[in-house]
């Protein structure tokens, strides 16, 4: 159950960044930092019952977006590994 029931805080986060994720040079970046943020739509109930907006900062979503990408290409270079066996 949220404090604020008619508020959709995870929606309200995301929108926040959108201006982090216009900043970002390369559409690449964009797209992963927007898909990482849409990821988060499975945590919703939990970050809406938490009732206020998890403080976050740029540097941390930063940090999250490089690592996010590594991970992006780790499942890549696993994948034609597999394919060649």
């Amino acid at each position: 159950m949220s404090l604020f029931p008619k508020e959709n805080i995870h929606t309200k986060e995301i929108e926040s960044w959108r201006g982090f994720a216009e900043s970002l040079k390369s559409r690449e970046d964009k797209k992963l930092f927007l898909k990482m943020l849409n990821d988060c739509e499975k945590y919703a109930l939990a970050i809406n019952a938490k009732g206020t907006p998890f403080p976050t900062e740029p540097l941390i979503m930063a940090l999250l977006i490089t690592q996010h990408k590594m991970i992006s290409w780790l499942s890549e270079q696993v994948s034609k590994y597999k394919e060649r066996k």
